[in-house]
Formats: C-alpha cells, structure tokens, sequence
C-alpha cells in the first residue's frame, strides 16, 4: 500500500486508546490504494488489522465536499437496517491529531472487486455476485429514512434541481478549461427535469469496488464509502451504479466493451428489471432513466473536474488524480451524447 502522506502513530495512538475499545497495542497505519477523496488507512494493532481511519483530505475544501461527519452518521443509522456497514466506532472534529478531522470503523475482512468484469470469477459467480449488488441496493432505497432516524439527512423532494444546481457549483469552483459538453449539460438538465419527488436514502458512489464481499459467498458484508450519501431519488443512485455498464474497460473498469453473456455479467435493461421487481424505484420510464443516466455522468464529470483540480494545487489524495480528473471531458461527452439522443438509453 503505497502512502503519499503517513499518519502520526504516535499522536493518534494514545486518541484510540482513549476512544476505541481494543486499541491498546503497538500501532501501525497504511494507506489504502485508491481513495480521490477522503484518504482511508487500515490500523494494525500489535500487527493485526483492526479498524479503518478516514480523514478529510489536507488543503482548501469546497463546502460540503468530505464530509466525513455525515459518513459516520449513516452508517451508524443503518446498522440494523438490513444494509451491511462496516461498524462506525469513534468521531474526531480535532484535526491537530492526524491533520485533519477522521472517524475510526471496525475492519472489514473479505473480497474487494477493483475491475466490475469480476476477473478470475466464474460465469455462475459473476452471475450471483452482481444479483447480491441488486439486491442490497433495492434495501436501501426501500428503507424509509425516517425509520431509521434519518429524515433530515437532506431535503426531501426536488432532487434533480437541487442536485444539478450544486455541481454546476462544484464544476464552476474548479474548473480549468472550457468543456463544451458540461455547457451543454448545465443548460439541459434544468429543462429537462422530469420533477421526480420519491425521496429515499441514496448512497451517491454505489460500485463494486466500494463493496467488501464475504471471503467464500456471493454476499457483501459492508457498503462503504458513504460520502456523497443523501436523501433523494433511487433512480440517481441506479444510474450512478449503472454507469459501469456505459464505460469500457481499460480507461474506467467499466462493461461497455466486454462480452456480457460469456461473463455471465447481466444486460443493462435485465439488471434494471430485477431491481423493479425488488421494489426499488418501481417501474422505470425510458424518459426518465435518459435523465437520471445523463445527470449521474454530469455528476461524475464535474467530481473528476475537482479531483483534477485538486492534484493541480498539489492536495490530490492519490498520484493517478491528474489521470482521472483529466478524463471529465470524456465523460461528459458521454452524458451529452445520452442526453441528446444520439446513445441509446438500452430500456
């Protein structure tokens, strides 16, 4: 696991023993790879894995952006709501202990899929991992927020405008060059806003590489990555997980180029239809899955944006940010080209 910036051990030690059961030991911390937005380290004790840290990124933050605080806060929320979590276990505003404010969860053991191809994996197991990624899915967005303490964990209602208008912002705020197509989209996603109000928990990065499996089953034992969660509408969560199916393999993990059938990986429209008959956003308009699809490519764009942006000002949390961010006008073409029409929205 290759650090760009170590923890000091030697002040957040005596913080763990004081706050987190179980952490008396020799400590030791490493970053895990990945990570462009919150940087995360597994903490070994007397050299066993223990607990997870997550902390903001150093450096000037937009408002909103890493919010750690409501991470923690859902995940302890849906502890007991038939979504798996890894157990939120300590908060910590004080950012003169590793730099910058962090929370501490239970670690997690089990498969992590970087590659949505499932490689290595059988047809029959690509099959039942992808129909477990289904299901959890539809769980979370069927749970009322309210049951579990969650109501005013965003505004319900108006999800899309309210979306839109905030990473128009978020673009505009790191922006670096003209890109033709996020113009486009800024301009067309207010007309075109079918006026969806369902209001559900959304996870916001719902992936395969943000999910830990169990070791020898087709089941995840934790959802993670909670930052971008909210109140709002599943479909924007759906399209967001969907996006994999849209892009190709070698620039993004994505599916769009490979062989579905021989993978046993399902269709985009089969993956849709299991969901709806779980429950999760009830049938889907062509119309609005159009929208929903071109809103979470906008969406993804404009976080790459601030990624790149972020390695410009040198406070990227992982080398490969410039890599990423740089590819915002590829996918902004793509929610373009979905939202005039000119790609197929497969339902």
């Amino acid at each position: 696991m290759a650090d760009v910036r170590a923890l000091d051990t030697a002040r957040l030690s005596p913080w763990l023993r004081d706050h987190v059961p179980g952490a008396a030991g020799t400590l030791s911390a490493e970053k895990f790879p990945g990570g462009q937005s919150n940087p995360t380290y597994l903490l070994s004790v007397d050299g066993a894995p223990r607990f997870v840290l997550r902390r903001k990124p150093d450096g000037v933050l937009l408002p909103s952006a890493h919010a750690i605080e409501r991470e923690y806060r859902v995940t302890g929320a849906l502890q007991h709501m038939g979504v798996p979590v890894a157990r939120p276990l300590a908060l910590c505003d004080d950012g003169a202990i590793v730099g910058t404010p962090f929370f501490i969860m239970a670690y997690v053991d089990g498969r992590n899929f970087w590659d949505a191809r499932l490689p290595g994996l059988s047809p029959v197991d690509r099959a039942a991992i992808y129909d477990e990624m289904n299901r959890v899915l539809a769980v979370l967005h069927a749970i009322e927020p309210a049951d579990a303490g969650l109501s005013d964990f965003g505004r319900p209602g108006n999800y899309f405008a309210r979306q839109v208008a905030r990473w128009t912002r978020q673009y505009r705020a790191t922006q670096t060059q003209r890109i033709d197509a996020m113009e486009r989209l800024i301009d067309w996603l207010p007309a075109h806003d079918p006026g969806l109000e369902a209001s559900r928990i959304v996870h916001g990065d719902y992936r395969n590489d943000n999910l830990i499996f169990v070791p020898d089953a087709p089941r995840i034992a934790a959802v993670l990555d909670w930052e971008l969660s909210t109140l709002g509408h599943p479909l924007a969560d759906l399209a967001q997980h969907l996006m994999a199916w849209r892009v190709p393999g070698e620039a993004y993990r994505g599916l769009s180029d490979a062989d579905l059938p021989a993978l046993g990986i399902p269709s985009e429209a089969d993956y849709l239809r299991r969901y709806a008959e779980r429950g999760g956003a009830g049938e889907i308009d062509p119309l609005h899955w159009r929208y929903a699809l071109a809103f979470a490519l906008f969406r993804n764009a404009a976080i790459r944006q601030g990624v790149y942006r972020r390695a410009m000002d040198g406070n990227a949390s992982n080398e490969a940010a410039a890599l990423h961010g740089a590819r915002a006008a590829e996918i902004a073409g793509l929610g373009w080209r979905i939202a005039s029409g000119e790609d197929d929205a497969r339902l």
